[in-house]
């Protein structure tokens, strides 16, 4: 599983720094790299960008599942 976390972590990392600076220079890096311009996707550029997608509902998955339940009452009180 820890493979698949540093997969899914880089992914996420990819997305958002693209974003960042599709936001900030109107540049589309993963574009970019596949030799596409600004806006435009083919086939691999649409896959990286599912991948991103997929990641990310897996970083939720993974936050939603590291949560520990509630506990009811209240919280413990420390004499001295």
């Amino acid at each position: 599983m820890k493979k698949l976390d540093l997969l899914a972590t880089t992914l996420v990392i990819v997305g958002g720094l693209n974003w960042g600076l599709v936001a900030i220079a109107e540049f589309d890096l993963v574009a970019w790299i596949f030799g596409e311009e600004f806006g435009t996707t083919n086939a691999a550029s649409r896959v990286v960008y599912g991948l991103v997608g997929l990641a990310a509902v897996y970083g939720i998955a993974a936050l939603l599942g590291s949560r520990s339940p509630r506990t009811t009452g209240h919280p413990a009180t420390s004499t001295r």
